[in-house]
């Protein structure tokens, strides 16, 4: 067929692009070889709207093992001999098309991004974003997808430990799920996503290849409409049983030292996994597309090219060790074939049944190499000056807080995820971190080490809507807070960077500052940004999503026996707040919720503020003075002291600051602080560590009544009730009459 740029724009591939290709292969391509551009042109593969920016985010340092983007994941040094390989990735567009199989093919291929690099998964948390929980739509996405992440995980034995959801009504059309996994490896014991050694065998492994997902770069790489479900052929498929042999498989031939390098096909599939290892390498490589397994007869080279099929690995081995490799994936029953070989050339060569059907420079398709890289404008949202407009003191003081506060706490954002969270196996395999008490980050053990590891996904995305620079400033800082909260010194940090159309200046802007900001708070709190993934034109009919960076961190705890739990520990225990209160409502769940407040500013935020309530946390867990820490975050104080108490029981009573209004109190969002419980033996050393540090004393824990400036609210019990059914009640279709007034 003749090729022109009419086939180039349907391929998602601008005019100004095609000419670049035809002078880069110095002729006009043929189908096959565009189809490899559109795939690896595409936003999801080359970051052409982002790169320049990314650039910019501290990449190395700290206990960083590889320089970011070098490896499918990034690689932290934990001592003792073993590092910590992580990652996190989005799955949006295939999930708002089918929740089920676009969540699960999520989680199974961030954990192929771990053990490709040699790691086993040890745990899996996720980042959701819905639309308004009432609706039916909303519902449909939050059930396919919660349960494609708990068959997957379940079945594949990687415990989901964590994560968090927020309903928003601009993530209707448009949901976000972001899968992060976390794996251990032994240090020596990492492989390369690299080729090398003239005349090695190109080995494909794993299950056979089939349509589903062609073109899912670059469908993930344009809005979604109401016609996007025509115009993806199939989502992939995933089975979690095959990836479980094919973990096992692959980390069995690791050992034998035969491997040379290995990639997981993920996005763009064989195209991808065939040009970045062989440009990484310097190398080319002749594959014969027929030798590839196959599930369905006939199918053509550029299917076969952009094939998304799921649980497949590309294996460069040592040439002569080919029979060791298939021995192994014989006996795990699954497909292994040699499809092809290095070359010296820097050709990629694609051939069926001796046909050369596509050749292109390796270097030519990949990020860093021919892709293009484009420096996009920007300017300021509109809705800033509706921001700047707002006056806090406009908005009174509600006359009956008891009430506010019974509201606050069946809001969907911060009720109880317990629906979501039963459907997960948080104990399969390697996870139990021998308490079952809560904590700020979870805690995981780090076998076969004797340390432990703290993992968070964060981001309040109306912040970052508020602020972009700020915004995306609290989500890094939230993150090492939680990690600092359960006892854990953060380490680095993956990103996955949701946004909505870059050619938008609007939307660019958000990116832009999300970026400064970010990279501004990583460095301040020496976590760099080992990788992740950048997932634009997340839109709806009436524009774009939230910004939503979420963040992904790993922090270390040498020894378990350093985890700090959120929990009431004892009646009687005093009650501080570490940290200044500020007479703050902007962009709270109570501002926004309740009062119905749109546009605020983001709250309170000081990056050196921040940085010094983390090490004065950090020193008080050292020194054994306190006995729970609970961070402060959506829905403000009383949710931080009432999700305190659940665990054990034990409710408080507490005294409000006189100097600030009453709701900023009890249920703003001002960031950098935490709440802290101290025994009376640890009192005295307690207040000499605080000497010349922000903090105030709010009251006692009890029993289980809960007072506010001596009034009684009930007890606890009846707290945790609304807390733990809201959004069960709201599922059932029973939604309460305050439920729904607070959405």
């Amino acid at each position: 067929m003749e090729v022109t740029v009419k086939t180039a724009q349907q391929l998602r591939l601008t005019a100004e692009e095609f000419e670049l290709i035809k002078q880069k292969l110095g002729r006009t391509p043929n189908f096959n070889e565009l189809c490899a551009f559109s795939g690896m042109w595409s936003e999801h593969c080359s970051y052409k709207n982002s790169i320049k920016w990314l650039k910019t985010l501290p990449r190395e340092g700290g206990r960083m093992l590889v320089a970011a983007g070098e490896e499918n994941a990034g690689l932290m040094d934990m001592g003792d001999g073993y590092g910590v390989v992580f990652k996190i990735e989005s799955h949006n567009h295939p999930s708002a098309i089918e929740p089920f199989q676009g969540a699960a093919t999520g989680v199974g291929g961030i954990h192929r991004d771990i053990f490709t690099m040699g790691a086993r998964p040890i745990a899996s948390l996720n980042s959701l974003r819905f639309g308004k929980l009432q609706e039916a739509k909303t519902q449909h996405l939050l059930g396919g997808v919660v349960h494609g992440i708990g068959h997957y995980g379940n079945c594949f034995g990687v415990p989901t430990v964590g994560g968090e959801i927020y309903f928003e009504q601009c993530y209707h059309t448009n949901p976000l799920v972001n899968a992060m996994s976390v794996g251990i490896v032994k240090a020596g014991g990492t492989v390369s996503a690299t080729a090398e050694g003239t005349g090695n065998p190109v080995m494909f492994v794993g299950s056979a290849t089939g349509k589903d997902g062609i073109g899912g770069a670059s469908f993930a790489s344009a809005d979604i409409t109401a016609d996007s479900v025509e115009e993806l052929p199939a989502v992939q498929v995933g089975d979690p049983f095959q990836e479980k042999k094919l973990l096992e498989a692959c980390l069995e031939v690791i050992k034998t030292g035969a491997v040379v390098g290995m990639q997981d096909m993920g996005a763009a599939g064989i195209i991808c996994s065939t040009a970045e290892m062989s440009a990484k390498g310097g190398v080319g490589m002749r594959i014969d597309l027929d030798k590839v397994p196959t599930r369905q007869p006939n199918m053509k080279t550029w299917e076969l090219l952009l094939s998304e099929s799921q649980e497949r690995m590309l294996m460069v081995v040592e040439k002569g060790k080919e029979s060791l490799v298939e021995a192994i994936f014989e006996k795990w029953d699954l497909p292994c074939s040699v499809i092809g070989e290095v070359t010296d050339d820097k050709l990629l060569r694609f051939y069926m049944h001796g046909e050369l059907e596509a050749s292109i420079p390796a270097y030519e398709l990949v990020l860093g190499g021919g892709a293009p890289q484009y420096d996009r404008a920007y300017e300021t949202p509109a809705y800033f000056e509706k921001i700047a407009s707002f006056d806090s003191s406009t908005v009174p003081v509600a006359k009956n807080l008891k009430e506010v506060a019974s509201r606050l706490v069946e809001i969907p954002n911060i009720a109880s995820k317990r629906w979501v969270y039963v459907q997960y196996d948080s104990m399969v395999g390697t996870a139990n971190t021998g308490t079952n008490a809560p904590s700020d980050a979870t805690v995981v053990l780090a076998k076969p080490s004797n340390k432990a590891l703290a993992v968070t996904t964060d981001c309040n995305s109306r912040y970052v809507y508020a602020d972009p620079y700020k915004g995306t400033m609290i989500a890094v800082a939230e993150a090492a807070r939680n990690i600092v909260c359960s006892g854990g010194e953060p380490l680095g940090v993956t990103n996955c960077l949701n946004f909505g159309n870059p050619y938008d200046p609007q939307v660019y802007f958000q990116f832009v500052h999300a970026i400064k900001g970010m990279g501004e708070a990583c460095r301040r709190f020496n976590t760099p940004v080992t990788g992740g993934n950048v997932s634009f034109y997340n839109q709806n009919p009436d524009g774009a999503v939230y910004p939503t960076p979420t963040i992904g961190m790993v922090g270390l705890l040498e020894n378990i026996d350093n985890k700090m739990t959120l929990n009431f520990r004892e009646e009687g225990d005093h009650i501080f707040l570490v940290g200044r209160a500020t007479n703050d409502i902007n962009s709270s769940e109570y501002l926004n919720k309740i009062v119905g407040v749109e546009y605020s500013p983001a709250p309170h935020f000081d990056l050196e503020e921040e940085f010094a309530l983390q090490q004065t946390v950090s020193s008080l867990i050292s020194k054994n003075l306190i006995s729970s820490a609970h961070d402060i975050s959506e829905g403000g104080l009383f949710v931080t002291l009432a999700e305190s108490g659940f665990t054990g029981s034990l409710g408080f009573e507490i005294e409000t600051d006189k100097e600030i209004r009453k709701d900023a109190f009890l249920f703003g969002e001002g960031q950098s602080r935490v709440v802290v419980t101290v025994s009376d033996a640890n009192l005295a050393g307690f207040i000499e560590s605080m000497a010349g540090k922000d903090f105030t004393r709010l009251g006692r824990v009890t029993a289980g009544t809960v007072k506010v400036d001596g009034e009684s609210w009930g007890t606890i019990s009846e707290w945790k009730d609304k807390y733990d059914t809201a959004i069960e009640k709201l599922l059932a279709g029973h939604e309460s009459e305050h439920a729904l007034s607070a959405l």
